[in-house]
Order: structure tokens, then sequence, then C-alpha cells
């Protein structure tokens, strides 16, 4: 079949979407397709030496008329650049507003028909689609696309109910990098990091907003540390951490607890720990969940969103309400304390990883999608 030239927009970030865009760029460009990445910075994991790839990349005058930079204008206009210079056969857009709304204008700027896939992924429909200011443009920018798909059937259900678009939404699950998550050795970090030989290991991973509820994880590791030895090991940074670090200081955690920032090195971390835990009140997915599973790592996790659609209860993790801190201690405790509980869901994990999110199968699924968005 034809290989495709295909635009992708999204954030160049270590967030998920950005991870997941980049990933499936790589792998479409794997697979002969050229992939267009238009963005403002080089995405994250971005193969620059990949022939298949190209960055083109969006800069932002700034005019004394504008109070704040008009980002989304200057990504409409270079999609139109793009779209008329290298002759792009589709658009793939990860994130209803701004991304859609400016491939809809940009299409228009260069009298084109091509195609958009939208694929939604969280906080523009779980955040913004709640603010009645900006629900209709979020509206907009979906029933602008052609083809509309969402990264889990929560996140589906959330974006009718809230957006009410006139466009049908298909569910294709998000998917990891397997080479890169895999069981391995960590080599020293362990004692780089400074943990004891016999002390347990919990990890978090997030942008420490406080939708990841991270106080409610600092509270139940203490309550953990009455029973046994461990630490935690928070890794990421964001708004969040301030408060986090204060509250840690009124726990007296500081030996237990290791803020370890932004780390590229997330596969050795998850094979230095036991358990993720994970108790957001918002996760449209949970793409960490899926890595720490890939990795041999349970989690416990709350029973929002995406997150069930991933964590199994009582099979591949466990699953706790949202807020209920004696719950998470409570299935803490016993994934830590049972070995042969832990190696049935750590069995059962690479299971999911395999059956239900392998790369190979969402990323047939996107290229479908691709052909058939081009065809029409």
């Amino acid at each position: 079949m034809k290989k495709l030239k295909v635009g992708v927009i999204c954030y160049p970030s270590l967030g998920g979407s950005g991870v997941v865009a980049t990933e499936l760029g790589i792998m479409m460009a794997n697979k002969g397709h050229e992939m267009h990445f238009i963005t403002s910075s080089m995405p994250f994991r971005f193969l620059n030496a990949h022939p298949n790839m190209q960055f083109h990349e969006v800069t932002i005058e700034g005019y004394s008329v504008f109070k704040y930079p008009p980002y989304d204008i200057a990504l409409a206009n270079r999609i139109a650049q793009v779209i008329e210079s290298e002759g792009l056969d589709l658009l793939h857009v990860h994130y209803a507003m701004p991304h859609a709304v400016s491939a809809a204008l940009g299409k228009d700027m260069a009298g084109s028909d091509i195609g958009v896939i939208t694929t939604l992924h969280g906080t523009d429909v779980t955040i913004l689609g709640y603010d009645p200011a900006l629900r209709n443009t979020v509206r907009y920018g979906i029933n602008k696309s052609t083809i509309v798909t969402a990264v889990s059937e929560s996140l589906k259900q959330d974006t009718i109910n809230l957006i009410d678009p006139n466009k049908e939404i298909r569910v294709i699950y998000n998917f990891i990098d397997e080479e890169t998550y895999v069981p391995r050795d960590a080599g020293t970090l362990r004692s780089d990091l400074g943990i004891l030989e016999d002390e347990k290991v919990i990890i978090h991973i997030s942008n420490f907003r406080d939708v990841k509820n991270i106080p409610d994880i600092v509270k139940s590791f203490h309550e953990i540390t009455k029973t046994l030895d461990a630490k935690l090991l928070l890794v990421g940074e964001g708004p969040e951490k301030e408060n986090i670090i204060k509250l840690v200081d009124e726990l007296n955690l500081q030996d237990k607890v290791i803020f370890t920032g932004k780390r590229n090195d997330m596969s050795e971390l998850l094979a230095i720990s036991d358990v993720m835990f994970h108790l957001s009140s918002k996760e449209a997915f949970g793409l960490v969940l899926l890595e720490a599973l890939a990795c041999g790592v349970p989690s416990i996790a709350t029973n929002v969103g995406g997150i069930p659609e991933v964590i199994e209860d009582g099979v591949n993790g466990f699953i706790v309400p949202y807020g209920n801190i004696d719950a998470a201690v409570e299935k803490g405790l016993l994934l830590l304390e049972d070995e042969e509980l832990y190696a049935k869901f750590k069995r059962n994990g690479f299971i999911t990883v395999k059956e239900k999110f392998h790369s190979s199968g969402i990323v047939d699924q996107y290229e479908e999608l691709y052909y058939e968005v081009a065809g029409k």
C-alpha cells in the first residue's frame, strides 16, 4: 500500500500524550510512513536521525498588540505551510484544544480538504470540558475532525456526557515501547539512591499536579512504614512539590522519601521498585501504570477514569476507592508481605501488557485509521 505523509501535532513534553504521540510516530516511521511533527520544540524521544521523521518548529512572534503570544494561530499557520510544502495525506492531532482547533484553521488557510484524526487524552475533556467558556471550543475541535479516538472507554463516555459531540468516538488504548519497559538490571541505582538491601520500595511517577493526589500517597506510605522498612520514590516535578515536601517534613519522613526530580531512566527506577502507588482523582488512562506492569511492578490505584481498564483489581494490582487511605495501606501491605500473591500479580501484569496493550496491535489500529482517513 502507499506510504503516507502524516502531520503530527502534539505537546512535545514528557507527559503521556507526548510520549505516546512520539512512540507512535517512531513505529509508523519504521513501517515506512513519513511522519512530520509540527510542534513548538523537538518532542521527547524524537529520533532526529530517522529518515522518515521530520520536525517542523512552530515559532511564536511577540507583538505588543497581544497580551499573550497567540500560539494557536502560529500553530495553524505552520500547519498550513507544512500541508502545502510536504503534500501531507492527513493530520493526526493529540488533544482537541488547541490542536484540533488549530488543525481546522490550518486546513482552511491551506485551502485543503485533508483529513484529521483527533486523539483525546483526557485533560482536554475532563478539565476543559467542565469550563462553560471552553466547552464549545472543545466541541468545535472534535466536530471538525474526520475521526476521533479516545484512549479509554471511560474517556469516551466522559466526552459524550460533557461535550455531546456529533462525532462517533472510537477507543484505541495507549501503548508503550516494549523494548524500553522490561525488567532489567539497574546496576548500582538502588545503593546510589541510599536504599538499603532489606527495604521495600514504593514508587510514584507524575507531574506533581493536584489531580495526582500525592499527599494521600505520602500519608499511606507513612502508615506502611509503621509495619515494614521502606522508601518512597517520588519521580517528577510540578506545582505541588513544595506542598509535598512540607507534608514529608511534618510527618518526619525526610530520610524515607526520595525526590528524584525528572529522570530519563524510568525503567531502571521501576526495576528497583516493588509497588507503584497511583491515587489520582482523575485519570483518562494512566500510562505509568502500564509502564510499571511491563517492568514487573504491580500497582495500588484508585477507581477513577480509565485506571480500572489497565489495573484489574485482584489480578495485576489492587483498585481502592479515591480518598480511602486505609484501603490503600491495607492493600499495599498485603502485596508487599505476601510473596506468592506478589509473584502472581507480577505474572498477570506481563500478560496484560502482551495481550491487551501490545504496541503492534495498537499501531496497526492507527495505521488502518490513517488509510481510512487518507482515502476520504
